[in-house]
């Protein structure tokens, strides 16, 4: 299924996406829930109904009561608009080694010891439209071109081997990142923080692990879980920047559950990310290419820049940047400068 959020009459209305179109699940049946957060929370419980609903639609069967609303035509919302948590996690090798080489540091051996992650600031996730932005952000503005999962019921303790039966679907993610608050922030070895906390993008849809069975690879020699061949791309007005896969992935996202629910209670709502793709993002790209050449032009994301994510499968994920009407600085308040 391809699950899509969005706002009509300042309500978020739960919807599924066929041919181009959008279907309301309370309209196609009314044990169906209306939004989200609902759906994740009654997961078990509706998750065969809804399939059954979304085969007949494929089939060309039609509800009465259901009417289609052209996907292009509605105000969409995050997939998931007010999840219980929102986690980014650092599963892709080829960007740290990269991001490590580039500031002249050896890989960190403990990368391929356990998977990270760090909680973000799940009540400024959005969807796709505007990223507004203050001034501090514009001092090296970044995206991140990610992948992220959902959780659909709660568990606690939970090995990688059993993990992918807690994933709901998969979603474009774009972690944007104010690079000099972020670096400012972590010389005190906490963070990131302010870095991140203003915008966290997931999006356009939220696409359920059985659209993606084609896909499927196995995980990398070692690891578990579930795998999939899904190319990863992003381009700023225009232009290509990022080419990756999700099957780059050197943690799965079953192992990155496992560690986020030790010791620990996942929910219904939880968002988990999958940390950045190689060449996934400005920070990246700018330090490779001055390491190879010393006059190379960094370039970060700017007002009015367009930014489009696509994952094979899950959509397209696009937003403008826009500069808030406000002159605010935090960078200007520190002391003993």
């Amino acid at each position: 299924m391809k699950l899509v959020t969005y706002l009509k009459d300042e309500v978020d209305h739960l919807a599924l996406l066929v041919d181009g179109q959008l279907y309301n699940l309370q309209d196609l049946h009314p044990d169906l829930p209306s939004n989200m957060n609902m759906f994740l929370m009654m997961w078990e419980d509706v998750i065969d109904l809804a399939k059954s609903v979304d085969a007949s639609l494929k089939s060309g069967q039609r509800a009465t009561k259901a009417q289609g609303i052209p996907f292009e035509s509605v105000h969409l919302l995050a997939p998931v608009p007010f999840p219980t948590s929102c986690r980014d996690g650092y599963a892709f090798r080829q960007h740290v080694a990269a991001a490590r080489r580039n500031r002249r540091v050896e890989m960190i051996p403990e990368f391929d010891q356990y998977p990270i992650f760090y909680f973000t600031n799940h009540n400024a996730i959005q969807g796709p439209g505007n990223i507004y932005c203050m001034p501090d952000h514009f001092n090296k503005l970044d995206f991140e071109l990610e992948a992220a999962i959902v959780i659909c019921k709660a568990g606690r303790n939970i090995s990688a081997a059993e993990a992918d039966d807690y994933i709901g679907g998969y979603m474009i993610m774009n972690d944007m990142s104010a690079r000099t608050l972020q670096m400012e922030e972590m010389k005190l070895n906490l963070g990131p923080a302010k870095g991140k906390d203003f915008s966290t993008v997931i999006g356009p849809m939220l696409v359920t692990p059985d659209e993606l069975e084609a896909f499927k690879v196995p995980a990398k020699e070692g690891h578990v879980g579930n795998n999939y061949n899904l190319q990863m791309r992003c381009w700023v007005n225009g232009k290509q920047v990022s080419q990756g896969n999700m099957s780059d992935m050197d943690w799965t996202f079953a192992e990155i559950v496992e560690r986020c629910a030790y010791g620990a209670n996942i929910l219904p709502g939880d968002v988990i990310g999958s940390g950045t793709v190689g060449t996934g993002c400005f920070l990246e790209l700018n330090g490779t290419g001055k390491l190879n050449d010393p006059n190379y032009q960094e370039q970060w994301l700017q007002p009015g820049d367009v930014v489009e994510m696509e994952i094979d499968g899950l959509g397209i994920l696009k937003n403008t940047i826009v500069e808030e009407e406000n002159d605010f600085s935090i960078l200007a308040l520190k002391k003993n400068v």
